[in-house]
């Protein structure tokens, strides 16, 4: 699992085994199973987490009570409740299991002291801001200007494995349309 991790960070920053160590010493290993919360709504966001194995959804609940899906990260993806994790406030949204996950977790304050200590993680911390920024507003602007059969075929040219792990259901709400919606998008 080490490896997985070090993998992921020295594609883009290379790290002597003497820094990996040093920087592993930062991070936490965990296991959940599947449907476990690991990030619950109102509740405190202490840590920003990298898939080693498994499958999340990052949901919002809207006051109706509708679940938007976020995003989904499944191996070699970060996820959190950024917003939260950053400014230290309650989670707006929630981080939930669809198969049995791992990853590895890192704190704040071990996220910062990482950065100050090792300007090599900074870069590497800001390289995955940057992805995840572009795809935020990639995912934006095809809600935009893209319709649901576009969307779906954008999702399955540039994920095509979620078609196999998520359920249609959650598919859809990803998606945004209802899940009959996605039965007569995908035939």
């Amino acid at each position: 699992m080490q490896e997985k991790l070090k993998e992921h960070i020295t594609k883009l920053v290379p790290f002597s085994n003497e820094e990996f160590g040093f920087l592993l010493s930062h991070f936490e290993h965990k296991k959940y199973k599947k449907n476990d919360f690991i990030i619950k709504e109102g509740k405190d966001v202490n840590n920003c987490y990298y898939v080693i194995s498994g499958l999340l959804k990052l949901v919002f609940n809207d006051a109706n009570g509708k679940q938007h899906i976020v995003s989904f990260a499944m191996e070699d993806w970060w996820e959190s409740d950024f917003f939260a994790y950053f400014n230290q406030t309650k989670a707006k949204m929630s981080l939930q299991c669809i198969e049995d996950t791992e990853v590895y977790s890192i704190s704040l304050k071990n996220y910062n002291k990482l950065s100050l200590e090792m300007p090599k993680m900074e870069r590497f911390f800001l390289k995955k801001s940057h992805s995840g920024h572009i795809a935020s507003q990639n995912r934006i602007l095809s809600f935009l200007t893209s319709n649901a059969k576009e969307r779906y075929l954008q999702l399955l040219q540039q994920q095509p494995l979620l078609f196999q792990r998520v359920p249609k259901t959650l598919l859809a709400a990803y998606l945004g349309v209802s899940r009959e919606t996605l039965s007569r998008l995908s035939s």
